[in-house]
């Protein structure tokens, strides 16, 4: 789902100190032109507020023993900060699959008049897409017209969906598996996942990481005829922002010190037996190969692109860089691909270089200290780049280097006149939606690298390795 552009641009504490009335006047005007489309934006509603997904409003409760009382009967369905449908319930949990629901039964007293009692969610990190199932949640004091409990587990239970995006490695990661390490983590393996829209072929892709993150069986839920039931329940997935844990949005103390990006790269290389925790240190960075240390050369990875943002000139990147000082790779990691051995591959690099896309959600397998290199394409695409690869890497312990590439270098230069809106005026496409933007500069965009404007870059890209 794609969000206002701009107004997704700011995080909750940034917002803060633009000045509430600026803003919510300028993200009126956004959002009445980019609501929703499908890219890795977030939301701008302020996290931990109990927000009922239904239109009913929460009764105002005035005792403070009763309002105790009612967040611990209620789930505590919510709208995260970015975006993301979010449930944690408590008690007596009946799931009928056959028509998604899950029942939450408790004393017919506790029930007050005007509460939420029901819920419609997707348990995927990006609401609103439409073929993601909707779950239904539902409060209950009356277990004669709910279904008995046929299967009945001791281990809580996480629901979450492998439809939406998955299948793109950045979306795997970012909507996916580090939601659901964050999710999972005080649950210390002792929980079972349900997994709504089943695709075998994702959970059989990601596996060894799973198996990180649970000891039990993994249940594809929607076409379960048993009727499953649990004594404590997450319904969605705990999601930050893209491929960044917030340590501000982690509410336990105890949690807050071992849940990071950091130690979630380490399960990574645990997962995957990475024998590299740490890039190489260049002791010389005159930019001359032969006055590079001579016990290894600083290895780079070159992502190639077959179908979109296209590195024509590949070849002439590769010869410069090694004529720099460092080993190249070339290498495109496809849908089908290993990811052992890919994830093996990346962390025997140094610097991980590649456009805009998918490929550099590799960085995750990096060793800590090594550099990535993002080429922007044309088109206004900074915020995207920053927001997606550039921020992240500041958790990751990477450096991180960007070349944005010029006018000439791209393809669109010869497909547009030069006073063409495309090229002219980038932002009157954004405000076209997602759709249009995607289409013009990230489906129909390749990049022609000006070599020696990018000599610059790689050689900058040993001198961050020095350090």
């Amino acid at each position: 789902m794609y969000d206002p552009i701009i107004a997704k641009s700011f995080t909750r504490y940034d917002r803060k100190r633009l000045g509430c009335c600026a803003f919510i006047m300028f993200t009126i005007t956004i959002c009445s032109t980019f609501w929703p489309r499908l890219h890795p934006f977030t939301s701008t509603i302020d996290h931990g507020v109990n927000l009922p997904l239904s239109m009913n409003a929460m009764l105002e409760i005035t005792s403070e023993s009763t309002e105790v009382e009612m967040k611990k009967m209620d789930p505590v369905c919510r709208i995260l900060e970015a975006d993301a449908d979010y449930c944690e319930m408590e008690g007596d949990i009946r799931i009928e699959a056959n028509s998604s629901t899950i029942f939450l039964v408790t004393s017919a007293e506790k029930i007050v008049g005007n509460s939420t009692t029901s819920w419609s969610i997707q348990p995927y990190p990006r609401r609103g897409i439409h073929y993601i199932k909707k779950w239904t949640i539902k409060i209950v004091g009356n277990i004669n017209n709910i279904p008995k409990c046929t299967e009945n587990h001791k281990s809580p239970a996480i629901l979450f969906s492998t439809s939406g995006f998955a299948g793109n490695l950045f979306h795997d990661f970012a909507d996916l598996i580090l939601p659901l390490y964050t999710t999972s983590f005080d649950f210390k393996k002792d929980v079972q996942f349900l997994v709504s829209d089943y695709q075998s072929w994702w959970l059989s892709k990601y596996h060894e990481i799973l198996e990180k993150f649970t000891r039990h069986e993994i249940l594809a839920i929607d076409g379960q005829k048993q009727v499953h039931c649990y004594k404590k329940m997450v319904a969605g997935l705990n999601f930050h922002q893209e491929l960044i844990i917030n340590p501000l949005l982690v509410e336990s103390n105890q949690t807050q010190s071992s849940l990071s990006m950091s130690n979630f790269r380490r399960l990574m290389q645990e997962t995957y037996s990475l024998k590299r925790t740490h890039a190489m240190v260049i002791r010389n960075t005159t930019g001359k190969g032969d006055n590079l240390t001579a016990r290894r050369r600083p290895r780079i990875m070159i992502i190639t692109r077959n179908r979109t943002r296209i590195l024509m000139n590949h070849d002439e990147v590769s010869q410069t860089a090694q004529e720099l000082g460092f080993e190249v790779v070339l290498a495109e990691a496809q849908k089908s691909t290993n990811l052992s051995r890919f994830a093996r591959l990346v962390n025997s690099c140094d610097v991980l270089m590649g456009i805009h896309g998918a490929g550099l959600t590799n960085m995750v397998f990096l060793p800590e200290n090594a550099v990535v290199i993002q080429v922007v394409p044309l088109g206004a695409m900074d915020w995207l780049a920053k927001h997606d690869f550039g921020e992240p890497c500041v958790d990751m312990k990477l450096k991180y280097s960007e070349y944005k590439i010029g006018l000439k270098e791209s393809s669109l230069s010869l497909k547009y006149s030069s006073d063409d809106p495309v090229l002219k005026d980038p932002l009157s496409i954004h405000r076209k939606g997602w759709g249009e933007l995607r289409s013009t500069y990230l489906e129909n965009q390749n990049v022609t690298i000006d070599i020696g404007r990018f000599k610059s870059t790689l050689v900058e890209a040993l001198k961050l390795l020095s350090h």
